[in-house]
């Protein structure tokens, strides 16, 4: 698109939208499982079965879904520790804000329903021993895990914020982050947890220029009646102090705030919510592409999750070594086997140097069997529930061990030697 003026717009939403109650609710109880394992572990626990616990053999795959005034937990999961999957569900959503009847969901009376049940030995086996372990091909201890699904997976970087994040999903995570901080710190008192944002950009020569639109629809309180009091808010409180903050233009932006004229009734009340269903708000806004599987509820050998986070941090790296303003990264994998089927760098015209010779600097950088990646993200921590609203890239908090540009001089060495 080089050489043309366009629009690229990108939304995101609240921590308080069904969707991502969900999200955060699935998280909170990967968690809580991953910290009381590692607990156990230390103690030296050993289950009535002769099963020692061990973080390492975790596996979780969780769903929730949620409606008025019900939530349903659903999954497969392996661990030796038990925790309280309805008072993780219900601490999550009063730590979201849904803590009135009056708001349409309370976290006290909703119903909480577990369904969760052991994951498939068909699935485990080729996890737990890679098929190249079991066909003798190998004896490297970092081939003995084997990817959790088949799938390809994207990564994507841009130098055009500090974030290396597209300026449309960067505005719109950071537009409904300030949202509900305004909400919880009590600016706002008005407001209550369901929200989305969405931004419009304007790019001349592939570089954001200006923001043309922004939308903020926000529940609220009933006793707000006029939708100019809510307007004005949103620009002095929440739309301003994050594109002032970027210093890009948008002083003949269109504002639309609560354009059906009310938004009361919202969250579970106003639609269902299920886990893994905001997958483009979760990563890059529609500006790089998407493997189509979701992160939240998904321990670390689902690649759906942790290769999408190895393949950002690879495509961070490039474009933060200078070796491209823009780059992409696929990888592929089959279930059960360790290394990946494929890797893609595509840099869209932007390289550097040989889009060939960064991909193989790629592959000598940076090993991306699961089991690496786990070993070289940290990915056994309880990290996650934090990565289930406001996107999971983009972000300044050091768990986000995919964020760090730690391999600049790594790559650019291999592509001079190359």
């Amino acid at each position: 698109m080089s050489g043309r003026s366009y629009l690229f717009t990108s939304e995101s939403v609240t921590e308080g939208h069904p969707d991502k109650i969900c999200d955060q609710v699935s998280d909170a109880i990967l968690d809580a499982i991953l910290a009381k394992e590692a607990r156990l572990e230390r103690e030296g626990y050993i289950s009535p079965t002769g099963v020692p616990a061990c973080v390492d053999d975790v596996r979780c795959a969780c769903e929730t879904f949620v409606t008025t005034g019900t939530v349903i937990v659903a999954g497969e999961i392996r661990t030796q520790a038990y925790v309280d999957v309805q008072k993780i569900a219900r601490d999550t959503i009063r730590r979201i804000g849904y803590d009135r009847a009056k708001y349409g969901f309370d976290c006290e009376t909703c119903g909480v329903i577990n369904m969760i049940h052991d994951q498939s030995p068909d699935i485990a086996q080729g996890v737990d021993q890679s098929y190249d372990m079991q066909a003798g091909a190998t004896s490297d201890e970092l081939d003995q895990i084997g990817a959790g699904d088949q799938g390809m997976m994207f990564g994507y970087a841009s130098d055009e914020t500090d974030a290396l994040m597209p300026m449309p999903i960067y505005l719109a995570q950071r537009m409904a982050q300030r949202l509900s901080q305004v909400r919880k710190d009590g600016t706002l008192d008005y407001l209550r947890p369901d929200g989305k944002t969405q931004v419009t950009v304007r790019y001349e020569d592939d570089l954001p220029v200006e923001v043309t639109a922004v939308v903020v629809s926000t529940q609220h309180d009933p006793q707000i009646e006029d939708m100019a009091v809510i307007q004005a808010d949103m620009l002095r409180h929440v739309i301003a102090p994050v594109l002032d903050e970027v210093g890009i233009a948008w002083a003949d932006a269109k504002v639309y705030v609560n354009p059906t004229g009310r938004f009361v009734v919202g969250g579970p009340m106003g639609d269902t919510g299920l886990t893994g269903r905001k997958i483009v708000v979760d990563t890059y806004g529609g500006m790089g592409r998407h493997g189509g599987g979701a992160f939240s509820g998904k321990d670390c050998t689902k690649v759906d999750r942790s290769a999408a986070y190895a393949a950002r941090w690879v495509a961070k790296n490039v474009v933060a070594a200078g070796l491209a303003h823009r780059c992409e990264v696929q990888l592929a994998y089959a279930i059960g086997v360790s290394h990946p089927l494929s890797v893609m760098v595509d840099t869209f015209g932007t390289a550097q140097a040989d889009e060939g010779v960064i991909t193989r600097a790629v592959q000598q950088v940076f090993d991306l069997r699961p089991g690496a990646i786990i070993r070289d993200l940290e990915l056994r921590r309880p990290i996650f529930e934090k990565t289930a609203a406001y996107g999971h890239f983009g972000r300044n908090d050091p768990d986000f061990t995919w964020e760090a540009t730690n391999r600049t001089d790594e790559l650019r060495a291999a592509v001079a030697a190359l």
